[in-house]
């Protein structure tokens, strides 16, 4: 990854092909060691390609990938009757939790010697 970054950094700064000079020398600034054979194996990937256009089809790579919470998955897991009941009682419990700091705020109005 920090190959790419380097790369990117070289193209950010005006380099419309970086060499594998320019990769060990950005790595190189900042203490991190360069690996020649990634470095190598990133520079014949992107031989005659288009920078932005190589961003532009990994977005549109990165969209079709899922990328939901795991919630979903619980409720589906369950049947669906037991993720609906599991809610109202999620909401209960946060109504109660703000109820319970509430009380404790008012018996010592914020201010305490010892917290």
């Amino acid at each position: 990854m920090k190959v790419v970054a380097a790369y990117l950094l070289a193209v950010l700064g005006g380099k419309t092909t970086p060499t594998a000079e320019d990769i060990k020398d950005i790595l190189g600034s900042v203490g991190a060691e360069a690996d020649d054979d990634r470095i190598q194996l990133l520079l014949s990937e992107v031989k005659g390609k288009d920078i932005t256009e190589l961003i532009a089809s990994g977005r549109e790579k990165l969209a079709s990938v899922p990328a939901g919470g795991g919630g979903a998955v619980a409720v589906a897991a369950t049947g669906g009757g037991g993720g609906a009941a599991a809610a109202p009682a999620a909401a209960e419990a946060k109504k109660e939790e703000k109820v319970e700091e509430k009380e404790e705020s008012d018996d010592d109005m914020g201010f305490s010697l010892f917290d």
